[in-house]
């Protein structure tokens, strides 16, 4: 069982930066992948972006360009660097880990709000 908590929500203002946290209460192997995800009032959860145990990366063509996914194996983190933020990216961001077995862990989850 692994346990994750995010951290770094919050409010701010269109056109401004938020850094999201994700860790891990174990050691992650290398080759599970890490991964961000939200879901906005009514919709349902989309990938954000996610990452290898080598760093590779995939993103949502909404955030790309904007969002910045990385990955500290040694520690146990996957954090989300988010800027040029805007109204559309309001929603519950979600932590994940999917090992190649299919076993699939969720963090409860971090409120980011866009708004002037």
């Amino acid at each position: 069982q692994v346990q994750l908590v995010e951290s770094g929500g919050g409010l701010v203002q269109p056109g401004g930066s938020l850094r999201l946290s994700c860790a891990a209460s174990k050691s992650i192997r290398r080759d599970a992948v890490m991964g961000w995800y939200r879901q906005a009032p009514g919709k349902q959860r989309e990938l954000v972006a996610d990452i290898t145990g080598g760093r590779n990366t995939n993103y949502a063509d909404s955030v790309k360009g904007r969002f910045t996914i990385s990955r500290d194996n040694a520690k146990n983190t996957v954090a989300l660097q988010m800027n040029s933020l805007k109204p559309e990216d309001t929603a519950v961001y979600y932590c994940r880990i999917t090992y190649p077995s299919g076993y699939t862990y969720w963090g409860q989850g971090t409120q980011v709000t866009v708004s002037s």
